[in-house]
């Protein structure tokens, strides 16, 4: 397959109609959004979902957010709620997809075989005139090989897509770096199934009642299903293996100066003047700004790989806030490895 890759003067330019075209006819386009990068077509075409599955080599169990441009544009696919509605009115358009039953018009193809559906509106504006110019529905997961760190600028989606889609849209750096916060509604209570940007805080700010799912920390049972994407036990992972430390920061410093050189450390920008001497660094953003992290953590996990680590070490993010969003997608990333470095420990 030749991929036709495009920037966003050409998109607005007229080829944003021949995007529309191909995401109406089952073709697959890779697109920006706020969040990463999501590889699209027809949510309502079970022909387009396998297409999906199989540019990214991806388990058809693992269901696929279907996106639309307005809230009230779930009505034909999900059946909706007023929980659903009061999220809405706050966060979309935006980072949050929400679960719920799905209704006939979208096939399980799309839904890995689930009876619900994950609905949401993003804010990039490429991906809202993308929705709007196809005429559909888009059902997208980021843009990346299974299992690899989402893309979040299109260098690294050329490198994995390139050859396996129609279209990339190349739109510059993602703003947040991280998937969409997911939540399933049960009545006025919401399930935090996978957390981004916005926060626990930030859905109790609109419901009485948030949980946090085991998933979000744990690893999923042997033969349970994933409810979402990003649920899976090894995910975004780099090539060579991946280790937290888990301890003081002065400890973890000491330990990530005593590391091997084959080693590519993942320091804060702090750390760098300590670390510089004999090792491979890079800086995943400031120790106090969390956001900063979550908008370097992917294309971070992607160096490493180019370093050609033997392997990778990191901090072990926080659980709260915007914390337990790094913490979930770092655990995934090292397969639940975490090593204590606090001494007496």
């Amino acid at each position: 397959m030749t991929t036709e890759i495009i920037g966003v003067d050409q998109f607005n330019a007229g080829a944003d109609k021949r995007a529309g075209e191909l995401i109406a006819s089952g073709r697959l386009v890779v697109f920006p959004t706020e969040t990463v990068y999501g590889l699209g077509s027809d949510a309502t075409d079970p022909e387009a979902s396998k297409r999906i599955y199989a540019a990214k080599g991806r388990p058809s169990d693992n269901p696929l957010i279907v996106h639309i441009a307005h809230p009230e544009d779930a009505e034909p696919y999900a059946v909706t709620c007023e929980a659903y509605y009061r999220l809405a009115a706050k966060f979309m358009p935006g980072p949050l997809t929400v679960i719920l039953p799905k209704k006939d018009s979208i096939p399980s193809e799309t839904t890995g075989g689930l009876d619900s559906v994950a609905i949401r509106c993003p804010a990039h504006p490429i991906a809202r005139k993308l929705i709007t110019l196809s005429g559909v529905p888009i059902a997208a997961p980021s843009a990346n090989l299974s299992g690899k760190p989402s893309p979040t600028n299109a260098s690294d989606v050329i490198c994995d897509m390139n050859g396996r889609v129609d279209m990339i849209i190349d739109g510059g750096e993602s703003e947040i770096g991280l998937e969409s916060t997911i939540v399933k509604l049960d009545g006025d209570r919401a399930i935090l199934l996978r957390p981004g940007a916005i926060t626990v805080d930030a859905l109790s700010c609109v419901l009485d009642r948030v949980e946090i799912a085991p998933s979000v920390t744990e690893m999923l049972g042997e033969n349970e299903r994933p409810l979402s994407p990003g649920m899976k036990y090894r995910h975004y992972a780099p090539d060579a293996p991946l280790v937290l430390l888990d301890g003081e920061d002065s400890d973890v410093l000491e330990f990530m100066k005593s590391s091997p050189s084959s080693a590519v450390l993942l320091c804060y920008d702090e750390e760098v003047d300590a670390l510089e001497k004999d090792h491979r660094l890079i800086a995943v953003g400031r120790k106090n700004d969390l956001a900063s992290v979550a908008h370097r953590l992917f294309s971070a996990l992607r160096e490493a790989d180019r370093l050609g680590a033997s392997v990778n070490y990191a901090h072990l993010p926080p659980r709260d806030g915007l914390g337990l969003a790094l913490y979930n997608r770092m655990l995934r990333a090292a397969a639940h490895t975490v090593l204590k470095t606090d001494k007496g420990k």
